[in-house]
């Protein structure tokens, strides 16, 4: 599977979307604080690993040829 810009944004709010939700219908904390420090948090981190594996990728794919 080809990932491209739209695929990976999709799977980046699916991912964070899923986790936020998780989080709130297990209810293990309280909503506002799951919304207002959770998940920019999860957003945060998820674009750092992002940017770790775009140049990862990047470095695994230019040492192959």
């Amino acid at each position: 599977m080809e990932l491209d810009l739209t695929k990976t944004a999709a799977a980046f709010v699916v991912l964070i979307a899923a986790g936020v939700g998780g989080l709130i219908a297990m209810d293990v904390m309280p909503q506002d604080t799951v919304l207002m420090m959770v998940a920019p948090s999860m957003v945060a981190f998820g674009l750092i690993c992002l940017a770790i594996g775009v140049a990862h990728g990047q470095y695994r794919a230019g040492a192959t040829r």
